[in-house]
């Protein structure tokens, strides 16, 4: 694995980290926006270059809420949504994490097992 690939997903697996961690009931998709943002900004990541950081699931595979930094949704438990911060970490090419959750009384709880943090190889 190419080593800016690599720096890239641990970038974005730290991002969705801190998504997980702002996701409770009483913030906004707002919040969220900006925590992964933070995030990737810490880790060297262009603000803006890939649009929203994740949306609404439900009757449609995206949908309204945005993870955008002015939507002001209020997250409730028994929203589910998607937190999928990405960057482009080289002219043309993008890495973008995605993690499925559902907000319960006490923070995010994830629909399926956690990405692994180290980017796997296959060979």
């Amino acid at each position: 694995i190419a080593d800016d690939t690599a720096r890239a997903h641990e970038i974005v697996w730290q991002a969705t980290e801190a998504g997980l961690a702002a996701a409770r009931p009483g913030a906004t998709f707002a919040d969220l926006f900006h925590a992964m943002q933070n995030a990737l900004s810490a880790g060297g990541a262009a603000e803006g270059n890939v649009g929203r950081l994740g949306h609404g699931l439900g009757m449609q595979l995206t949908e309204h809420p945005s993870i955008t930094p002015w939507d002001r949704t209020v997250l409730e438990p028994g929203l589910v949504l998607t937190l999928e911060p990405g960057m482009e970490f080289a002219p043309g090419r993008m890495l973008v994490h995605e993690e499925n959750i559902v907000l319960r009384a006490d923070g995010a709880e994830l629909l399926s097992a956690r990405a692994p943090e180290a980017l796997p190889e296959l060979t």
